[in-house]
């Protein structure tokens, strides 16, 4: 851009003037700038509004929501002694009281070694344990034996190479997924601890881990581990109602839809554990969706009574740059006060969510109105209508007829009648979809919704302004620019007359 010097003759100062005159034929341009951005606010408004619609849809619908009949099923298991057993039960578990006599709890193999009798931190290749004349050889391996789910024995191998320290070797079976073995070497005994990572015994015939001391010397004379220091490696096992006697390799176990924990024994004391339905979930549930709505509700009922600043309108980026962020944010709270004031889709939105409280749901439930369980709009207008739970009443309905809830709100598809649930949704997808032809989402190009046609035009029209902007200001430096050539003529004539009347 080439720089531009006026008033040279006159002495005016053009450059102030020019300016001065481009601010006033700027206004239609910054009145565009704030209309687009009082569409973009709306828009993103709008948006905000649709991402808490999505989230109670989500509460609405699915086998997780509010018509899951998993919801109204969880059970929740008692045990009169936790310290020996405790449980938790799928909604298949059969409401009811069961016994459980823990007789043993499954446990580890474990064998721990006498002291090593090698150095642990020099290389294990050419030490010598003299007293039974036996040296680590190069590439000696040693070996042992673990069984699988089914009681097969697998062996692992490992090789003892070059410049293997005991840590390397032990470092070779703790990195091997599968062999449920660990070791390691504890400085303060000078002992080795082997002990497998899952509990019970899968060896029919005897110990869970099996080296033979007599056929792998590295065990036996490096190590002075033995096969008979072997310990534990038990399955846990327990009797069910006095008669149903079980084992397990491990200490929880699944039985008619119940999975037990056990934690103790108690041999000749059975635990009683009670299944019953857990109302405390169903009612966590219900507020929560309760919570969610009337967070849509709030936002939506403020959207419609916020005040409506006019004499703040939005700011223009020249505008900004005269103003510390404080008072740009001050200002823009009340420009964005009340953008969305008088909507015609939330005003309705707001009127067809109402309306699916006071509907009859003739679905087979001994509740046929969400005021049945508890559950009302609140008394005060001016709230918009949010919901609020007498939780005495919701917790009387929970506990008398928790299917006849599910109904209510999921609705029967035996009978093919729809609950609250299927009302609501379509409320919600109504206002939803009329949203985002209005506000469109965040991956929509702008010409595919009504607020991104208008912000597209907006801007199309601000680019062909600021073209003819340009042209104007183009030719006010021309029209200044001629009259400083005809002052700067007339100023060397008036200096030639001068000159020669001074020279008579």
């Amino acid at each position: 851009m080439s720089m531009r010097i006026g008033g040279l003759a006159s002495g005016i100062d053009t450059d102030t003037i020019i300016k001065d005159l481009m601010k006033a034929e700027r206004l239609p341009l910054d009145k565009m700038e704030q209309d687009k951005t009082k569409l973009e606010w709306q828009r993103d408004r709008f948006r905000e509004i649709n991402t808490k619609v999505k989230e109670l849809k989500d509460l609405t619908s699915g086998i997780n929501s509010m018509q899951g009949s998993k919801m109204y099923n969880t059970k929740k298991v008692s045990s009169s002694d936790e310290g020996v057993v405790t449980a938790t039960g799928n909604t298949s578990a059969l409401e009811g009281s069961y016994k459980v006599e823990v007789h043993q709890l499954a446990s580890t193999a474990i064998n721990v070694s006498n002291k090593v009798r090698i150095d642990p931190d020099e290389k294990l290749i050419g030490q010598t344990v003299d007293e039974f004349n036996y040296s680590i050889a190069d590439n000696e391996t040693f070996s042992f034996i673990t069984y699988n789910e089914n009681g097969e024995a697998k062996t692992h191998e490992y090789e003892i190479e070059a410049d293997d320290t005991l840590s390397d070797v032990l470092k070779k079976v703790n990195n091997d997924p599968d062999n449920n073995v660990r070791m390691f070497y504890d400085d303060n005994t000078e002992r080795v601890v082997m002990e497998t990572t899952r509990t019970g015994n899968y060896n029919p015939n005897g110990e869970e881990i099996v080296f033979g001391t007599d056929t792998n010397s590295f065990f036996k004379y490096a190590l002075n581990m033995h096969q008979s220091n072997e310990n534990g490696g038990q399955n846990a096992k327990f009797t069910y109602n006095d008669g149903y006697v079980v084992e397990t390799t491990e200490n929880t176990y699944t039985l008619n839809h119940i999975t037990f924990e056990f934690n103790g024994i108690n041999e000749g004391n059975p635990a009683t554990l009670k299944v019953t339905t857990d109302t405390d979930a169903i009612k966590g549930k219900i507020t929560e969706f309760v919570d969610k709505y009337n967070e849509l509700i709030e936002m939506l009922n403020d959207s419609q009574r916020e005040e409506r600043h006019r004499d703040y309108p939005p700011l223009t980026e020249a505008q900004k740059e005269e103003m510390d962020e404080k008072e740009i944010e001050l200002w823009e709270e009340k420009a964005k006060s009340g953008i969305l004031r008088g909507d015609s889709i939330i005003s309705s939105g707001m009127f067809s969510l109402r309306q699916n409280w006071y509907e009859k749901m003739e679905t087979g439930s001994s509740f046929k109105l969400l005021t049945d369980i508890g559950i009302s709009t609140t008394k005060d207008y001016l709230d918009g209508g949010k919901l609020e739970i007498d939780e005495g009443e919701l917790d009387d309905a929970i506990n008398a007829d928790p299917n006849g809830i599910y109904k209510l709100f999921a609705g029967d598809s035996d009978t093919n009648t729809l609950g609250i649930m299927d009302h609501l949704n379509n409320s919600l997808s109504t206002i939803e979809e009329q949203i985002n032809q209005r506000a469109g989402r965040t991956w929509d190009q702008e010409k595919s919704y009504t607020l991104g046609k208008n912000i597209d035009d907006i801007q199309n029209r601000m680019e062909a302004f600021q073209d003819r902007l340009t042209q104007t200001e183009d030719r006010y430096w021309r029209q200044f620019g001629a009259m400083e050539e005809a002052i700067s003529m007339m100023n060397q004539q008036s200096a030639m007359l001068m000159s020669n009347f001074g020279g008579q």
